[in-house]
C-alpha cells in the first residue's frame, strides 16, 4: 500500500537519487538552463525546507521505500496596487521514481498538496511544466490545472 507522509532528514539519501531523476528530465528538456547538481547538494537544501513555515515537502512510500516526492511553497503576491493580495501554492518540484509511475502516486500528491494548501490559506494551486513533457501536461490537465500564462524568453 502506498502512503504519503511529511518527509525527514531520514529521508535525504534516496532524496538524493530522486532529485537526480527530476534534475535528469530538466537537463533532457532544457539543457541551456539545467545542470546535474553534484551528488549530496540537494541534501542541503533539506533542512531549510524541513524547518520553513511557507514550505513542505511530502513522500510516497510503498513498503517502507521512498518511491516520490512533493516540494511545494506557499507564495504570497508582490505588494502591487494591481494584484489581489492571494497566496499562491506553489508545485516546486513532483517526481515519482520511473518503475511506479501511472499507478496514481502523482495524483495522491496532488490530493495532499490540495489539502495542504486549503489548510494554509492558499487561494490558488500554479506549477510549471516544460513545453515538450507532454505526459506531465496531460497529468496535470487531469488534475485540475489549466494554463492561464505562456513564459517566453529570449537568449542576449
Amino acid at each position: 500500500m502506498i502512503t504519503i507522509r511529511n518527509a525527514t532528514m531520514d529521508d535525504a539519501p534516496v532524496l538524493e537519487d530522486l532529485y537526480r531523476e527530476l534534475e535528469e528530465d530538466g537537463v533532457f528538456y532544457q539543457p541551456q538552463h539545467f545542470v546535474l547538481s553534484p551528488k549530496g547538494a540537494r541534501s542541503v537544501y533539506l533542512k531549510g525546507i524541513l524547518e520553513s513555515d511557507t514550505q513542505a515537502m511530502f513522500v510516497a512510500e510503498e513498503e517502507g521505500k521512498v518511491i516520490g516526492f512533493a516540494h511545494l511553497m506557499l507564495l504570497k503576491a508582490k505588494p502591487f496596487s494591481c494584484l489581489k493580495p492571494e497566496t499562491a501554492l506553489y508545485l516546486q518540484d513532483l517526481v515519482v521514481t520511473a518503475e511506479y509511475r501511472n499507478r496514481g502516486i502523482g495524483s495522491m500528491f496532488m490530493e495532499k498538496a490540495k489539502e495542504y494548501g486549503r489548510e494554509n490559506g492558499a487561494d490558488f494551486f500554479r506549477t510549471q511544466v516544460f513545453p515538450g513533457n507532454t505526459d506531465g501536461l496531460r497529468f496535470y490537465k487531469r488534475n485540475g490545472f489549466t494554463e492561464t500564462m505562456i513564459t517566453i524568453e529570449s537568449p542576449l
